[in-house]
Parts: C-alpha cells; structure tokens; sequence
C-alpha cells in the first residue's frame, strides 16, 4: 500500500511524468534524484537551490538544505552524492550549476549558463553509475533543454550484442543491426510545475547525436557501406522523409569519378544515399542541402596509413553520420525546413584495383584531377557530391567531413574548423554553436591556398596542396571550393577535429567517437529557417 508521505507527494505533483519509463507506480529503493545548486559568489553563503530543489526542500522539512549546509560548496560541473536524507530517495546527487549569472562568453564563444547545466548534469548522471539504480529523477533547471542534452549524452554507451545470440540464418543486410544502444538507466522528469517542451527538444538532439556515436563507433565490418545505408534507412521508417540508396550503377552513369576512383580499391561496393525531409509548412522551395562524407574505413589506399590507431578509421564517416542524425532530428522535431543529406559512401583500400599515386581522373564537373596521395580521397567524394547538389537548386551547401589532420593541430579538440564563402550563413552557425555549445572556428578561403593546389603538373587541380603539410586543412577547403559555383552560398565543415573526444575535451561525452557537430547542425537548421 502506499504510504501517506507520498500520496501528499503525489497530489501536489499532479503532472508527474516519466520519460522513457511508463510507470506510475510509487519510488522504490533503486530510485535516484538529481537536484542542482547555484554557487553564491561570496565563499561564506551557501549554494542556491533551484526551484525544484526549493519544492522539494519544503515538502522533506529543510532536510536538503541542512544536509547542503553542512557539505560545503559544491564546484561547478560537479556532483556530491548524499545517501539516506529522505526515505523517497535514498540516494540524491547534487550538482554544481555555477553561477546564477552565467551568460554567453563571447570570447569563449560559448552560452556558459546552458553549458554549466549540460555539464553539471551530465556529471550528476554520472555519478550514479554503478550503484544499482534503475531509473534517475532529473531536476530540469532553468534551461531543461540543456539538462536533457547533458543527461541523455553521458547516460548514453556503446555495446556490441553478442553473435551467438543472433539467429544463424540472418541476412547480410540485418548485420548491421547488431549493435544497439545501451544506457546505463531509465532517465525520469518529474515536473510538479510546467511542462516545458523543451526538455523534449533537448532529448531529440541528444538522442540523434548518440545516433551518429553510434554510427561512427561501430566496428568497421559491421558498417559497410551498405550496412550504413541500411541502418539509417532503418532509423528512418516512421519519419516523414524519403531515403533513396543509390548502387554503383547510378554512380557511374552520374559520371562520378572521382567518387568511384576511391571506391575501386575495395571489394566493398559504394552507395550513394540521399535524404530528403521537407516540412508541409516550409516555404523554401529550394532546399538546404548537407553533404557528409561517408568513408566507413579509410586504410589511406595506396598512401597506406601508420597502423597505429588505424582503427579510428572506422569513424571516417564521421559526416555522413552528423548529416544523417541532424536531418533525423529535423524530422523528429518537425522544423520549418527543406533539407536533402547527401551522403557518398565507399571504403579506401589498398589493392591491385585502387587509385595509385599520380593518377589522373575527371571529375562529375569535368575538372581532371591529379591524385598524388590517395589518403586525401574525402575531398574526392566530395567533389562529386557538391558538384551533384548544385543541381538541386539549392538556397546552400554545407559539406560536413573528417577531412585533414591539419585541422587538429590547428585547433585540438576545441572546435571544428569551418570554411565559408558566406558571411551570413558563416554567422547563423556560429549562433548555433554557441548554443550548443559544440564549438566552430572560422577558417580563411584565400586564394593563397587555391594557388597551392591549381594547376596540377598533369591536370586542373592536384588533391594535395604543393605546400605539404603547411596549411593543409585550407588547401583541402581550397580544393572543394574549385567544385563551388560562384553563385552558391557554401560552406565547409572539417570535423576531424572534433571526431573523438575524452573526458578533459567533453566531459559529457566521455571517451569515445562524438557525434559532433550534431546539435550545431540541427540549431543551424533551425535558425536559417528563421531568417
């Protein structure tokens, strides 16, 4: 039978809601609760509660705050884990929020209120990891898109099903549902005041991000091309869009080749994918159009790569998968957009097919172009696809792919580098990212770097910059703006940046591949369709 304590709990939260658990039964011993605090800037007062906090602190007569009092302050990103304060809970994570104060930092280029809550509750998620609980009672804060973002991305992890447990006689093209998501527990809002859609929100573009995770970190052989293609398609069926999976055929009477040079190395056939959602109240006729590079390994060819941490290759995909997971959630969220995601998928191996060093092949534009490394394949894709999109009217073109190392000696995990020859459209995505707080950093277009790589000994355009390493990330922009028409509002995201993380870049992401830009690309979205 229910006890009276918390039947006076239940009347006065008569909004009680559960997501991801359909339950209303009564709190049980396997029940968490996160609460968050506000750090008073003077070191001898104590940390503010948030309002739900303050509900809840009244309904168990002070017992939170006392408990908070005799703690001591709690940093901020943070989390103090109290047992036994309240029969309802027995165990309660208090986080760090920062300060009440917190706002956007423009030299940090980061909203710090929104992103002290990501953190603050992602490590508040964190903290009840292992102890046995079932489901987490999340406090939504001030912004409960932000504390859903935080909580969903660091509840989330990758784990691989075991084969013996599959049927033998599965189709090759259901191995790529093998994997699964896994969290570590049930997360919960329980909200006695408003019900905001905004903690909704903020779950979706979680939820996406730890769609591309997934997409990125899974086993190389268990993410072919077409496996890839067959695992979006599948995350696809109740959404209101149209996926088209394009074979080799259609690739070549496109006249793809520098698309297919990169493709031939391998006994794995490409795919073209192509995904369109258009909202029934967009008003755009012409579509915004994402571009994702889709190399599901990438050996390096011919140019063969160092073998160490040559499995991290399995996440050159990395554009493909944030196109595919941002256009998801476009459609999860139902925004006021056109948008098609194009995505060129092939492996880059070494064999007696592959593209060797010094060959030459013509481009879907008609460009001839000099190949003289095959581990700069990305932009060969690239350019095919670009050059397809134009033909699609579009309003623009953002491509979206791990392209250089240069990128990461350039700006280290902070940030993904970005190449635009518009201001305007260079703008909203800095707004996104601020709000995100997945960070981008502009990049110079100058025709410095066009001359480095244009005109090649043997063709129009060489794939490597005559400068070497030197500038490599802006010679690789260089070379995919040859493929841009001069009316075409476009821009280049380099991601390999932000590919992987670890828990000193991206405390809420934890140690693995990141699914970023995500959420940027869907808060783009969102405010080009306001503009």
């Amino acid at each position: 039978m229910m006890n009276s304590r918390y039947a006076v709990l239940r009347r006065k939260w008569k909004t009680l809601r559960f997501t991801d658990y359909m339950s209303t039964s009564a709190v049980h011993h396997k029940d968490g609760l996160l609460l968050g605090v506000y750090t008073q800037e003077k070191n001898d007062e104590c940390d503010i509660g948030t309002s739900f906090f303050k509900e809840l602190d009244t309904q168990w007569k002070n017992k939170l705050s006392s408990v908070l009092k005799h703690a001591g302050k709690i940093k901020c990103g943070s989390a103090k884990v109290f047992y036994d304060v309240v029969h309802e809970y027995p165990i309660i994570s208090v986080v760090g929020l920062g300060s009440k104060a917190a706002a956007i930092n423009g030299l940090e280029c980061i909203d710090e209120k929104s992103d002290n809550i990501r953190l603050a509750t992602a490590a508040g998620i964190k903290s009840f990891v292992d102890m046995g609980i079932d489901k987490v009672v999340v406090d939504i804060t001030e912004r409960p898109n932000a504390a859903a973002e935080g909580a969903y991305l660091a509840a989330w992890n990758y784990k691989e099903s075991e084969r013996k447990k599959l049927p033998q006689d599965i189709e090759p093209a259901q191995k790529g549902y093998f994997k699964y998501f896994v969290m570590f527990f049930k997360i919960c809002l329980f909200d006695f005041q408003l019900i905001d859609p905004a903690w909704d929100e903020g779950k979706v573009y979680a939820e996406c991000q730890n769609f591309a995770r997934h997409l990125m970190e899974s086993p190389s052989n268990l993410m072919t091309p077409s496996l890839f293609a067959d695992t979006v398609l599948h995350a696809f069926e109740k959404e209101n869009c149209t996926v088209e999976i394009f074979e080799q055929d259609w690739i070549e009477k496109q006249n793809m080749q520098a698309f297919l040079s990169v493709a031939k190395g391998s006994a794995e056939e490409p795919r073209f994918m192509k995904i369109t959602y258009k909202s029934p109240s967009a008003n755009a006729l012409n579509p915004l159009i994402l571009v994702g590079k889709g190399v599901t390994f990438d050996s390096g060819g011919i140019s063969i790569k160092p073998s160490q941490a040559m499995d991290e290759m399995r996440a050159d995909m990395g554009g493909a998968a944030t196109v595919a997971s941002a256009v998801l959630a476009a459609a999860k969220l139902n925004l006021n957009v056109h948008v098609i995601g194009l995505i060129p998928l092939c492996e880059n191996m070494p064999s007696s097919t592959s593209c060797k060093p010094g060959d030459v092949v013509v481009a879907r534009n008609g460009s001839s172009i000099q190949i003289d490394n095959t581990d700069a394949e990305g932009r060969l894709l690239l350019a095919d696809a670009l050059n397809y999109a134009q033909d699609l009217n579009p309003s623009a073109v953002i491509d979206v792919a791990t392209l250089t190392g240069g990128i990461i000696v350039a700006l280290g995990g902070a940030a993904s580098g970005v190449f635009s020859n518009d201001d305007v459209l260079w703008k909203q995505l800095q707004k996104a990212a601020m709000c995100t707080g997945d960070r981008v950093w502009r990049m110079p277009l100058f025709k410095f770097y066009s001359k480095q790589v244009k005109p090649a000994q043997l063709a129009d355009i060489n794939n490597v910059g005559s400068g070497g390493r030197a500038g490599a990330a802006c010679t690789a922009a260089a070379f995919l703006h040859h493929f841009i028409k001069s009316d075409t509002k476009w821009m280049h995201l380099d991601i390999a940046s932000t590919m992987k993380s670890n828990e000193k870049d991206c405390p809420y992401l934890g140690k693995g591949m990141s699914g970023r830009p995500t959420r940027t690309l869907v808060k783009f979205m969102y405010n080009y369709t306001q503009s």
